[in-house]
């Protein structure tokens, strides 16, 4: 079996050693393609392979074309919209990502980023705490799990909305469940975003929503780009001069904020979540394991299509 890393942005080389240990232990062959800038190499490496590890490069319907032998792609990470799911369905190729392997790192920016930014930067202003504010998590899922335990230890009282965690899972978590949407923004001073990308999802988060925010109001998104809708964003911007966003990557917006929005916005330059030397490592072995397991023994526990 031969197994395609295909990365423009690398794996840490510790992680590539990681991975191809496993990858000779199942008596797999590993061909690397790192640092791609031309799709047509992407083509070209992909068109012998039985197997396919990605990160935040694009899985279309064209790659698959040219991937004629092609069994199964992992996304290493949580998100798959880089995926074209649809089609890898229709080539009968199984498509996976590996939950949970970045959530602690993505946890941890959401609060170096409001540590920042109640920090004014650590510019020499005086700031405010985070302990007893209210957070709220959108979605409690396995960063918002890391999420919740982060802020408890910070002394915050927090919340958490999620449509498909029971009431019960929640309490469990020793987290105080809120019944709808509304009823977290509402509440909360703080709320950090974990819902997935989606039809549904798409520009959810607006002018009606982040409207009912308390006063101080931080909104921190780490999860896509796209689940804000931005002209809302700006509506609530102008509106409140207390509202502060907070992103792990920036919006396309992103010049209105900074002319016109210093000291209420942080954004990373790049999307950050999961740069840290554990998470790469933990996804891409994660990856690996999961593309032996399926070839050796059917395995598709990850299975997103």
């Amino acid at each position: 079996m031969k197994v395609l890393v295909a990365t423009d942005k690398p794996f840490a080389p510790a992680a590539i050693k990681l991975i191809k240990e496993v990858m000779d232990g199942a008596g797999f062959e590993l061909v690397l393609l790192e640092n791609y800038t031309d799709v047509a190499d992407f083509y070209k490496a992909v068109a012998d392979v039985d197997a396919l590890i990605v990160r935040s490069d694009k899985v279309t319907a064209a790659v698959l074309d040219a991937a004629k032998k092609l069994k199964i792609v992992v996304r290493a990470g949580a998100g798959y919209d880089n995926i074209d799911l649809a089609a890898c369905t229709a080539k009968n190729v199984v498509a996976m990502n590996t939950p949970g392997q970045n959530s602690n790192a993505v946890a941890e920016l959401a609060f170096e980023m409001m540590l920042h930014q109640a920090r004014f930067g650590f510019a020499g202003k005086s700031g405010t705490e985070l302990r007893g504010k209210k957070i709220g998590i959108h979605a409690l899922g396995n960063v918002g799990k890391y999420v919740a335990l982060i802020a408890k230890g910070f002394g915050m009282d927090v919340y958490a909305y999620d449509p498909f965690v029971s009431i019960n899972d929640i309490r469990a978590a020793d987290v105080k469940p809120c019944h709808s949407e509304e009823e977290l923004y509402s509440t909360c001073q703080y709320v950090s975003l974990h819902i997935p990308l989606d039809e549904k999802t798409e520009k959810s988060i607006g002018a009606k929503l982040l409207r009912r925010m308390p006063k101080n109001a931080v909104l921190v998104n780490t999860a896509r780009k796209e689940v804000i809708d931005e002209e809302g964003l700006l509506q609530i911007m102008e509106e409140r001069n207390d509202f502060k966003y907070l992103s792990d990557v920036a919006p396309d917006c992103a010049p209105i904020f900074k002319e016109k929005y210093v000291d209420r916005f942080v954004f990373t330059l790049k999307k950050m979540g999961a740069q840290t030397a554990e998470a790469n490592i933990n996804a891409g072995v994660a990856a690996a394991s999961q593309i032996v397991d399926f070839l050796k023994n059917g395995n598709d526990k990850f299975r997103v299509n």
